[in-house]
């Protein structure tokens, strides 16, 4: 059977000297509005889509697998699950495999309490032995490539020594591992040594995960873990150059810095974009406070921007706010500035 043009992309890209980049999946955050968003500022080079809840009865969310199929980026898509019934699981990943994806993707790191208390996710964690039936699963039912994003563990890391054997025993073509435990949820340093070990056993590509800020962060990650790449959710948010600012780094280039108006324009398109027919403008709004909590870290030092937009109701103080913050022409950073703001960040659903 003759590879897709997905696959054929994908495995160019895990053959590659050049470390990949990818896109997190966030849960109702970097949906496909946010893909024509970045894509315009910098672009991945394969993206990972929102996971698809799979239980007895579901069925193909349409708005995520609209991601596949209206795919505008010209880049590979990683079609994700997340569930724990191997009869349905295998049953949605035949299913997606009728769509043009690159690879088929199970979740293991959700730290989301909805999922993992569900024995879901990250959930999954505490019981390796479910991990390695469900993962033998899904490789006997995947005909193109088989990827897991998982954690270093649930509660501890300790169980990441029964994890590895696991993941290398299945044959998976990508392992992405974000360097924290379930519980640690964001709050935590990154662990990055547990990463460089699953680089040096799991026997495919590792992307590292985790609080990924700039582009010399970058480097450092790739050099610290070892691993084929990075896979960037918040940073992202916070700042959509970032893709092309490590490529530039990483081939010696200045990165380029975008102007404060740079910076405004992104937020008006994200504001458009990712605004539905008809939109409510107060619903609107708060949709895009998701999207300011992490963005907002890297405007102001005293945290006055996030404190003002998190008090804004209508779309003309929620812009009046950004302009005062982001009109005018000087370069900006939009790297954390504080350690501090870290634990204003809100989870809902999987953040990465």
């Amino acid at each position: 059977m003759p590879l897709s043009k997905q696959v054929q992309a994908f495995d160019t890209l895990l053959h590659s000297a050049e470390p990949i980049l990818a896109l997190a999946p966030m849960q109702d955050v970097t949906d496909l509005p946010f893909w024509k968003v970045i894509d315009k500022r910098g672009n991945a080079d394969v993206y990972f889509t929102e996971y698809f809840r799979v239980r007895n009865g579901s069925r193909l969310e349409k708005p995520i697998l609209r991601s596949i199929t209206e795919n505008p980026t010209g880049k590979p898509v990683i079609a994700q699950m997340i569930g724990n019934s191997i009869p349905d699981l295998i049953r949605t990943a035949r299913e997606l495999q009728h769509y043009p994806i690159a690879a088929v993707d199970l979740n293991l790191g959700c730290p989301a309490p909805v999922v993992y208390k569900k024995c879901a996710g990250g959930g999954l964690l505490r019981e390796p032995e479910r991990v390695d039936k469900i993962l033998g699963a899904l490789r006997g039912a995947i005909e193109t490539r088989f990827t897991v994003k998982t954690r270093i563990g649930f509660d501890s890391s300790s169980i990441f020594d029964k994890l590895l054997p696991i993941f290398s025993k299945h044959n998976l073509d990508l392992l992405t591992v974000h360097g924290r435990t379930v519980k640690e949820m964001y709050r935590s340093a990154v662990h990055y040594e547990f990463i460089k070990r699953a680089s040096e056993e799991v026997g495919c590509p590792v992307l590292a995960n985790g609080n990924i800020y700039s582009a010399v962060k970058a480097e450092a990650v790739l050099h610290e873990t070892n691993s084929h790449g990075l896979m960037i959710g918040r940073g992202i948010i916070r700042n959509p150059w970032m893709f092309k600012q490590i490529r530039q780094h990483l081939h010696g280039e200045v990165p380029t810095r975008p102007s404060g108006q740079d910076v405004l324009n992104y937020v008006e398109e994200l504001f458009e974009t990712t605004a539905p027919d008809n939109y409510v403008e107060v619903s609107q709004v708060q949709k895009m406070k998701k999207y300011m909590n992490y963005f907002g870290l890297g405007i102001d030092a005293d945290g006055q921007f996030l404190h003002d937009i998190r008090r804004t109701k209508s779309k003309p103080d929620f812009f009046s706010i950004c302009r005062r913050h982001l009109d005018h022409k000087r370069p900006m950073l939009l790297e954390p500035f504080s350690p501090k703001l870290h634990s204003k960040d809100i989870v809902a659903g999987c953040h990465t």
